[in-house]
């Protein structure tokens, strides 16, 4: 078997398991957006934000340490414990879901039926809030972040395909956890809003909040039911990416490539960010094997922008996204 061809299929396999990671934080965009209408520009940093609280909680930081000594002129950091890593996704996630409380009760509580470039702006404003509280919070030093995942090359796949064809394949541990934690997420999910009663009124209230509220949906606890979803998918975003990359304030910034993901898949369809993460994650590999040496390489910064501009201009709603028509 020709040496590119082998070297091509593993790219291909490595971008699936780029694109998986993608498709966790694009997950998030797709709840929040379904349920109410908004693009959180804040999920992003939610995840840098669950993935700084959880290493705090499993370091036994203390919260707003630099804070306090500044003040006090103490030289407290640490309690002088330090928590299991379950325990400690345990409680980062009750932090999440009052924190999505907090979000519901100060702001969109107040701005129900705004535009939605109202609603857009004011999660701009919850990103850059929450950016600095978690510094502020648990400090900006870069984190590591181990909960027990395993991570390096697979053996059993490097031992495989090198019987079979002479070369071991480098696949990641973590990336096939990866992989199989966004599936069981998308089943979940799809089983969540397709089945339930709270995903049908999920589905209500994004359709028309007065109508889903004149109906007795209440809208404070549907909002809040999502954005502790979104929180949640933000922790696991969060601890894949934390594990992989550590915790850092670049972290925020994998939202930026989850946009081309919900241009490709739809920002209605939790399926839809799967197969669009997918795309991007292969795709973006593969111009990069295929044409990068010829232009100079770097072409992951922009090839999934690209891709995403080439979709607006013939499927804006994307693949599995709804097309909207107004009639006049």
């Amino acid at each position: 078997m020709p040496d590119q061809l082998i070297f091509g299929m593993e790219v291909v396999l490595n971008g699936l398991m780029a694109g998986v990671l993608y498709a966790l934080v694009a997950l998030g965009f797709v709840l929040i957006y379904k349920a109410s209408g908004i693009f959180n520009y804040a999920q992003g940093v939610m995840a840098l934000f669950a993935a700084m609280t959880l290493v705090g909680m499993m370091e036994g930081r203390v919260p707003f340490s630099h804070l306090i000594n500044a003040i006090f002129g103490t030289e407290i950091h640490h309690f002088g414990w330090h928590l299991p890593g379950l325990l400690a996704i345990l409680l980062t996630m009750v932090i999440m879901v009052v924190l999505a409380w907090i979000v519901n009760q100060l702001i969109f509580r107040h701005l129900v039926n705004q535009e939605p470039i109202i609603l857009f702006m004011a999660t701009i404003g919850l990103a850059y809030f929450l950016e600095g509280f978690g510094d502020m919070m648990w400090g900006s030093d870069i984190k590591k972040l181990d909960v027990g995942l395993p991570q390096g090359i697979n053996d059993w796949i490097d031992a495989t395909t090198f019987e079979i064809m002479g070369y071991g394949f480098f696949i990641d541990n973590l990336d096939i956890v990866a992989t199989g934690v966004a599936a069981l997420l998308v089943i979940a999910l799809v089983a969540f809003a397709q089945y339930s009663k709270q995903g049908r009124a999920m589905r209500a209230v994004a359709d028309d909040h007065q109508a889903a509220l004149s109906v007795g949906i209440s809208l404070n606890f549907i909002w809040v039911m999502v954005w502790s979803l979104a929180g949640f998918v933000a922790l696991v975003a969060g601890i894949m990416w934390g594990t992989k990359s550590g915790v850092q304030f670049s972290l925020s910034l994998i939202a930026l490539k989850a946009l081309p993901v919900l241009m490709l898949g739809g920002f209605t369809s939790i399926p839809g960010a799967i197969v669009g993460g997918l795309i991007i994650g292969v795709g973006e590999k593969l111009f990069e094997f295929a044409i990068g040496p010829m232009v100079g390489g770097a072409t992951e910064n922009w090839f999934a922008y690209v891709l995403a501009l080439i979709f607006l201009v013939f499927r804006p709603q994307g693949l599995f996204g709804e097309k909207i028509i107004e009639r006049v």
